[in-house]
């Protein structure tokens, strides 16, 4: 999401921050290439004209003048005027409501409702240990009750018995009385949606609201229909009063118009994306977080929950113990690049770094990207048993046969050689300094294992990342030179230091230099 956006507006800044003083002229180019940029990234007219004028407003003041990096202080400025359009704050959903808590979901039909529905409950179930009932109202679309039911079934979440003949009021009012008499602590109504909005919609589902009086009334909207998702909220916000906005499919919405009309339209905040057609594809919304992505500077914490989400804290320990006595196979190699993949992959991974952004461009054009990363692997599982532990047996002969057998040819298995002998090689020097990595990752799984980070404030997560290392560097002190310093320190790469993250094949001059 925000990608072209974001491509522009760091070739906007780059031109301010290349400059030593900046006149109101300067000020006044770049905000108009800044307002065409939004316009195309399809954000409502009134909202980037409000935010052109503020940000004018600022960038032309003593603030700027005076500072010692004019073109820096525009872009702070900017990010400022983001974080302010997006909401400022992170709202999550409120549940401080007695028991059992009614949520409400509206929305038009195929934005996602149902799958979010369950995605919601999923994610109340696992990370606040809440009980979820969920219930469908949707007697119109066909199968609707069934596909909930099914999810349900997938996720381990209880669903309302389907009794057939009931009206949506009838169904809402059942389910209020299931969950009161079930001990559950939230119960989410999945109401039925509209290809367009009507009359029959608005009233049918401002009548569910007026029954079971809901804590939380959350709109689904699609990011990918741009303007279309602007109006939608508008309209169910004026006759039906939302609480919060979910966006849907913003993995696949390079614009991102939609995320940053959205809060400055309806006054509601965005409380949640969706990033994915899987179960646990969906991430809370921090406004601050966003704005880093938009102008490319990555997002760390969300990278360290991603982390700590995929990682197996006790595994991780294992390989942890098992480097720090420089032993590295073709094994533990393939674990690396799998859990890369869990991340989402090469490209997912660059975008929640900082300053990375530029080099998804650079590496899509060398034509490293996600398949790379399975046609590593697949050359790894052609290997057999004794070529995975001893990869230094495998000679020309060998190659050949690994090659076919991953329908690749022998520069790839070189390719991977290589780069298993490079971290091989930078494994045992981490191994070797006193209270380096693995005595941080030791220190971190060591006891109560890997830390509840649901629980954790974004600051104290900013420390976590900063105090293993994730950020501005090369290579730890001690490590043999001849490796690519990464900015930012990518998990895995020589340079990046995040314990427990794939490397990024491909990099490196050849065996590190000792």
């Amino acid at each position: 999401m925000f990608e072209s956006l974001s491509d522009r507006l760091s070739g906007i800044f780059d031109k301010l921050t290349r400059r030593g003083a900046l006149s109101e002229a300067d000020v006044a180019e770049a905000m108009r290439e800044v307002r065409r940029a939004l316009l195309e990234a399809d954000v409502a007219l009134d909202v980037v004209k409000s935010f052109t004028d503020k940000v004018k407003a600022r960038a032309v003041g003593v603030e700027v003048v005076k500072s010692v990096t004019p073109g820096q202080m525009v872009v702070k400025i900017v990010h400022d005027q983001l974080i302010e359009m997006l909401g400022s704050d992170a709202s999550p959903i409120d549940l401080e409501a007695p028991a059992p808590v009614p949520i409400l979901m509206v929305g038009l039909q195929g934005s996602g409702k149902t799958t979010t529905t369950a995605k919601i409950a999923r994610r109340l179930t696992e990370r606040q240990r809440k009980k979820v009932l969920m219930a469908s109202l949707d007697t119109r679309r066909p199968a609707a009750m069934e596909q909930l039911k099914i999810l349900g079934q997938q996720n381990g979440i209880e669903t309302l018995p389907i009794v057939a003949g009931q009206s949506a009021v009838e169904i809402a009012q059942r389910a209020i009385t299931a969950a009161k008499l079930g001990g559950y602590d939230v119960v989410i109504l999945d109401t039925a949606g509209r290809v367009t909005v009507d009359d029959a919609l608005m009233s049918e589902a401002a009548e569910v609201k007026r029954l079971t009086n809901p804590h939380e009334v959350l709109l689904v909207a699609d990011a990918l229909t741009g303007q279309d998702a602007v109006n939608t909220a508008r309209a169910f916000d004026g006759q039906i009063g939302i609480t919060g906005i979910v966006l849907t499919r913003v993995d696949g919405d390079g614009r991102g118009g939609a995320a940053l009309s959205m809060r400055a339209v309806t006054g509601k905040p965005i409380k949640l994306m969706g990033v994915g057609e899987k179960a646990d594809a969906l991430e809370d919304f921090h406004p601050s977080r966003v704005a880093d992505r938009i102008l490319g500077m990555g997002d760390i914490v969300a990278l360290v929950e991603k982390a700590a989400a995929n990682i197996d804290a006790e595994k991780a320990a294992k390989m942890a113990a098992k480097m720090s006595k420089g032993e590295f196979d073709m094994n533990d190699l393939a674990d690396q690049l799998r859990q890369m993949q869990k991340l989402g992959g090469m490209g997912g991974i660059l975008g929640l770094m900082p300053g990375m952004g530029k080099m998804k461009g650079q590496l899509a054009a060398a034509g490293i990207d996600d398949r790379f990363i399975g046609r590593q692997i697949a050359v790894i599982q052609s290997m057999n048993k004794k070529e995975r532990v001893k990869p230094a047996i495998i000679d020309f002969k060998r190659r050949k046969r690994i090659a076919a057998g991953s329908g690749t040819d022998v520069a790839e298995v070189n390719k991977v050689l290589k780069m298993h002998r490079q971290m091989a090689d930078v494994m045992k020097a981490m191994g070797k300094q006193k209270g380096g990595l693995f005595g941080k990752l030791g220190s971190m799984l060591g006891g109560g294992g890997m830390p509840d980070l649901s629980k954790m404030d974004p600051a104290q997560l900013e420390k976590m990342a900063k105090d293993m290392g994730v950020g501005p560097g090369g290579l730890p002190p001690g490590l043999p030179k001849g490796l690519p310093p990464m900015p930012g320190g990518l998990p895995g790469l020589p340079g990046g230091k995040l314990p427990g993250l794939p490397g990024l094949p491909g990099f490196g001059k050849g065996p590190t230099k000792k």
